[in-house]
């Protein structure tokens, strides 16, 4: 069994696309999933699974979502181990110690192509500051995620991929309750 963190775009934000946790719960369940936790109510969901290739529980669970709720959401699967090495390998973090109520960390459903990154290498957008490294983007944003241009339609469109961002905090309380499945493993 591995431990997968699965983040949902765009459910439950401005009274759109509306899941009740428990509903998503349950069909997390339903595909066979062991041990679902939801963390707060914007479709963040640790659960553990035999190990099939990401992309293939990215469809798998985008596919239930639109067949259970009808609607189509795109769908983050990182492995709890990745994001503690995305967490360990965060820019902002090593060499410039910022406030960590100001990073973020956008998640791409791809790597993107090197020249669609070279586009944007060259722009400022300061005060926001970003560093783009395979499939993860890490983000500072000094006056708030909600002033920057930075966000998740400004790299869906620069970079050509899919795009979902969460803040440090909750990526760490992520992990977290993703420790808790791997301890309780190695308990049980």
């Amino acid at each position: 069994m591995k431990t997968y963190v699965s983040i949902l775009r765009g459910i439950n934000v401005s009274g759109k696309n509306l899941i009740k946790i428990n509903s998503l719960k349950e069909m997390y369940e339903g595909l066979g999933f062991l041990n679902v936790k939801s963390y707060i109510q914007s479709g963040n969901v640790v659960f553990q699974s035999a190990g099939i290739n990401l992309e293939e529980l990215e469809l798998l669970i985008s596919d239930e979502i639109l067949n259970r709720f009808t609607f189509n959401v795109p769908v983050f699967v990182r492995e709890v181990s990745e994001l503690k090495d995305i967490l360990a390998r965060n820019p902002f973090l090593k060499e410039t110690e910022e406030d960590i109520s100001k990073l973020h960390l956008t998640f791409l459903s791809k790597a993107p192509e090197k020249q669609h990154v070279e586009s944007i290498g060259n722009s400022s957008y300061l005060p926001d500051k970003y560093f783009i490294v395979e499939r993860t983007v890490y983000l500072f944003c000094p006056n708030g995620y909600g002033k920057t241009k930075l966000n998740n339609n400004f790299f869906e469109n620069k970079l050509k991929v899919k795009a979902t961002t969460r803040n440090l905090r909750t990526l760490m309380e992520l992990v977290k309750l993703g420790d808790m499945h791997l301890s309780n493993d190695v308990a049980g």
